[in-house]
């Protein structure tokens, strides 16, 4: 059986003036099998949480709501993790019990984005928020075995559109999972100084890059300050910041 996501683009390139042929062979598809796509059955059944998902819709190229897929992605990215390998593909994002607000907001995303029900498992200092699905591969194609700094961590090029479109929701979802803001104490010659300050951890570099690109997509200033962490401390910058992360809740 062929994915869905080929059956669209299929679909895509016909709709948009392209033959049969010429869609099959860009495609790698037979043309019987093209054919029965765009000219028998050029609408397939669809349920579940195909219906919700924009990459498989032909009629829908983009999600409904782009700031909460960026800050979801954000999220992922972080503290979350797909499982591809049951029957039926199951999104977890591990949120800590201190922030109730945060697992309010990483529920409220997953149903703004594909889900139509999420489960909260209870543990120890944390919640798990899941949803099952199918169609969470077709959304989050970093997913893949190991650990996320153990593989390459690279946006398809329709996330990255979106993520520039929304660099101030994907950080939010980044510094809701692996980041902080606190008061940072110095002192400096005998006088003590107290500023707010933020900071992001991440072992995987690709995702250290993503966010070093989405600070810089809004002018904010930052700096590694070890090899796994990023820091934003100038006033400006945090102000910056402030308007599109702001403190936990």
């Amino acid at each position: 059986m062929h994915p869905p996501e080929l059956r669209t683009r299929a679909r895509r390139l016909y709709l948009a003036g392209a033959t049969v042929a010429e869609a099959a062979r860009a495609v790698g598809v037979s043309y019987p099998t093209v054919r029965h796509w765009c000219k028998v059955r050029p609408e397939p059944k669809q349920q579940g949480t195909a219906l919700r998902c924009f990459r498989c819709r032909a009629d829908v190229d983009k999600p409904t709501d782009p700031g909460q897929y960026a800050y979801l992605l954000g999220l992922y990215l972080g503290d979350g993790h797909l499982v591809t390998t049951v029957r039926v593909p199951v999104l977890r994002i591990v949120c800590a019990n201190a922030w109730p607000g945060l697992i309010d907001a990483c529920e409220d995303a997953m149903k703004s984005v594909l889900a139509a029900s999420v489960q909260r498992v209870q543990q120890q200092g944390c919640v798990t928020v899941q949803s099952y699905g199918r169609h969470w591969p077709c959304l989050l194609p970093q997913h893949g075995p190991g650990k996320k700094h153990e593989r390459p961590i690279v946006l398809a090029n329709w996330q990255r559109e979106i993520v520039a479109a929304q660099p101030g929701d994907f950080l939010r979802g980044l510094f809701h999972s692996d980041g902080c803001r606190f008061a940072n104490r110095v002192t400096v010659r005998g006088k003590k100084y107290v500023y707010p300050r933020y900071m992001f951890t991440n072992e995987s570099a690709d995702i250290m890059g993503l966010c070093q690109w989405a600070l810089d997509l809004l002018g904010i200033a930052w700096k590694m300050n070890r090899r796994n962490s990023l820091s934003v401390a100038r006033r400006e910058a945090v102000a910056a910041l402030d308007r599109h992360v702001g403190p936990k809740s």
